[in-house]
């Protein structure tokens, strides 16, 4: 494949100056060829050769012209395509409706409670921004899929994993039986308490575990406001992990409960078989998800 595109862009080298150059001279050339067919037409004496001379210059000429103006034609129809793509209308970030800033909860969200052995936690879940991490969530709960399943990664000023039936990080499947791919939206972000789903390096390798952000540190320096709504950035200031924002797929966002994420973030780890010390020592446990409303 590498090497057709690389045929394919030797054959479209563009070569307009040349053609410029070409058909300009081209041209004077013809001028100056009609003008002497006009003196030459004045003389009765013109041979046969010049007048089929002349008559071949006149048709070239008409050639030469014909290329010319289907040359700049096709150049004005480039321009206007690249000025129509440039010129697309810039999306209002500022103007989005941001739903994990606000603590009411709306008829088409989904809210949940995940009942824990260091205690409650409610989020609210974003059905229509995130339809299939919200559906699998969803379903997994309705069938008691979390029941019994620990928080098997902790990371204090980080985050806390669960969601996993092995419980040691390698197990969980979605309810389709396959990974599924991120749904990333310009309306959520990994703010302090959002909800998103965990996934393996393949972006359609989602399937059951989920993590919620705990980190409560400012990192709101060096957001742009060209990516970022200010509202956001200014979420971002109470805590979050903005380095995961584009990555991975924000569900939810925690509404109650985040004094128990940050206990549960706290407790004792010891080093994981990959090196990293985040596995606890006594695993808080989910002990059940209880649905408080689904949307309508």
């Amino acid at each position: 494949m590498y090497l057709a595109k690389k045929s394919l862009s030797i054959l479209f080298i563009p070569k307009d100056e040349n053609i410029n150059e070409f058909t300009e001279s081209s041209l004077e050339y013809c001028l100056l060829f009609s003008i002497i067919y006009h003196v030459k037409s004045k003389f009765k004496g013109a041979t046969t050769i010049m007048k089929k001379l002349t008559l071949l210059t006149l048709l070239t000429c008409t050639f030469l012209l014909g290329a010319c103006s289907s040359g700049k034609q096709a150049s004005t129809t480039t321009s206007t395509k690249a000025e129509t793509t440039t010129s697309s209308k810039k999306v209002d970030l500022n103007a989005l409706d941001l739903p994990q800033l606000e603590t009411n909860v709306k008829e088409n969200e989904d809210v949940v409670e995940i009942v824990t052995t260091q205690g409650n936690i409610k989020a609210k879940l974003f059905p229509e921004i995130a339809p299939k991490a919200v559906e699998n969530f969803m379903t997994h709960a309705k069938e008691g899929y979390y029941n019994g399943t620990p928080f098997h990664r902790v990371i204090d000023e980080f985050m806390i994993q669960g969601g996993d039936p092995k419980g040691d990080g390698t197990g969980g499947e979605s309810i389709w039986k396959k990974g599924f791919k991120v749904e990333i939206s310009n309306r959520l972000y990994h703010i302090r308490g959002a909800l998103a789903m965990a996934r393996s390096q393949a972006l359609d390798s989602q399937g059951s575990q989920f993590y919620i952000v705990q980190n409560d540190q400012d990192v709101s320096d060096g957001l742009a406001i060209q990516y970022y709504p200010e509202k956001i950035i200014e979420a971002y200031k109470k805590g979050g992990t903005p380095q995961l924002d584009g990555n991975y797929t924000v569900f939810g966002q925690v509404i109650e409960g985040m004094d128990v994420v940050d206990k549960i973030a706290k407790a004792e780890v010891k080093t994981s078989e990959t090196g990293e010390k985040s596995t606890p020592v006594d695993p808080v446990k989910v002990e059940k998800i209880n649905i408080i409303q689904e949307a309508k």
